[in-house]
């Protein structure tokens, strides 16, 4: 097969849940635990991020099973952004 992006395959049907870390004037508060604010597909999580204010995507994180190598299983806000971009060409 052509995949655009060579061997690496990301299933993006994946079962997947967006966090939300407690903040406190638009900083992470490390003392505390990140909490689920929704689940459902990692690409319904990813349009979910996307649709965040650009100012407070840092407070937010995706979590799912790792799909080696492109996918982590916590993703960081710009690991997301990223994944956003590619989505488009897989």
């Amino acid at each position: 097969m052509g995949d655009v992006a060579g061997d690496s395959k990301v299933d993006f049907g994946m079962l997947a849940a967006l966090y939300k870390w407690p903040s406190l004037a638009n900083q992470r508060l490390p003392d505390r635990d990140s909490y689920q604010v929704s689940e459902g597909t990692l690409d319904a999580c990813i349009a979910a991020f996307m649709e965040k204010p650009a100012a407070t995507r840092h407070l937010y994180e995706i979590r799912t099973a790792a799909q080696p190598p492109l996918v982590t299983d916590i993703l960081s806000p710009e690991h997301v952004i990223e994944l956003s971009r590619l989505r488009e060409f897989l």
